[in-house]
């Protein structure tokens, strides 16, 4: 997964979080990193469009936890990166806790120095060799391409001309997540396929990994 994309090294722990500044989903906005600066831990989401099975399925798993990361002082925040008035259509029917911010051109991605692989052929014939079982309730492992379509065929989602545009924009983008401090220091990260490479596809740190490294922002 090298490319010259990927050459900066993304923002890591011990690092000052970027600024951003991004339109809310819920229309309350903008949201901005100062909003939690001196007032609260945050877990932060980067999200691609909701064109992304995955990103779909992991919006809810990270709705469930919110609850438990609040009790440990964080709040959190996850960014779609697509257009506001389409994301505001999409959660009117599929509501989530989540705070929610739009950015489909993925400016806190850059700001965050989040890998984009080059898509090599190389690159893409292993996208369609590797198998994966990101959420764990697989029999067995699925190629990516087989998996996307079973999952948004379940969710019942039907494409639209805004989400192509944001394919055609984005992919192939990673997903990060970050545990930011009220002093805005960077204190965890997560970046989708760093451990794992292209098998992390789609999948998530566990709920335990995740509030394991909440409770330890307490230290700082």
């Amino acid at each position: 997964m090298s490319s010259a994309s990927m050459m900066e090294m993304p923002v890591a722990p011990g690092e000052p979080a970027p600024q951003f500044a991004l339109p809310a989903v819920d229309g309350n906005g903008p949201v901005q990193l100062s909003d939690y600066r001196g007032k609260s831990n945050l877990f932060l989401a980067l999200m691609v469009g909701l064109w992304c099975p995955f990103c779909r399925r992991q919006l809810v798993e990270l709705g469930a936890m919110e609850d438990k990361l609040k009790a440990l002082g964080v709040q959190s925040l996850a960014v779609v990166a697509t257009d506001p008035e389409h994301a505001r259509v999409y959660f009117k029917f599929r509501p989530t806790r989540l705070r929610l911010a739009s950015d489909p051109a993925l400016s806190i991605h850059r700001a965050f120095r989040v890998p984009k692989p080059e898509p090599t052929p190389e690159m893409l014939q292993a996208l369609g060799e590797v198998r994966v079982n990101p959420f764990g309730d697989l029999p067995a492992p699925m190629s990516v391409q087989d998996l996307s379509v079973k999952l948004t065929v379940e969710d019942g989602y039907t494409g639209t001309p805004n989400d192509q545009a944001d394919i055609d924009r984005q992919w192939p983008q990673l997903k990060a997540l970050y545990m930011i401090d009220r002093d805005g220091i960077v204190r965890w990260v997560e970046i989708e396929c760093q451990k794992e490479g292209l098998a992390g596809i789609g999948k998530l740190p566990s709920e335990e990994v995740i509030l394991e490294a909440a409770r330890a922002m307490r230290l700082h």
